[in-house]
């Protein structure tokens, strides 16, 4: 997981392991969650399968850096 600190919001880019099939490479779902005075403000649900973690987390906090440029 990873975070960062965007406007007042804190930011969290999340990986879910998603191994289908223990004959396939490891798969990690993405999303973001954001967080304004210890609250949940909105949370993106799966954004989509990634190859690594970081690549998941990364979107996530992607995703959550454009919903509060569009809304904040």
């Amino acid at each position: 997981m990873q975070t960062e600190k965007y406007h007042g919001y804190t930011l969290w880019g999340h990986a879910i392991l998603q191994q289908e099939d223990i004959m396939r490479p490891e798969r990690f779902a993405g999303s973001g969650t954001i967080m304004r005075d210890s609250k949940v403000v909105v949370a993106s649900g799966v954004l989509g399968a990634f190859d690594t973690d970081e690549e998941a987390e990364s979107a996530g906090l992607s995703w959550c850096r454009a919903w509060v440029d569009g809304h904040g």
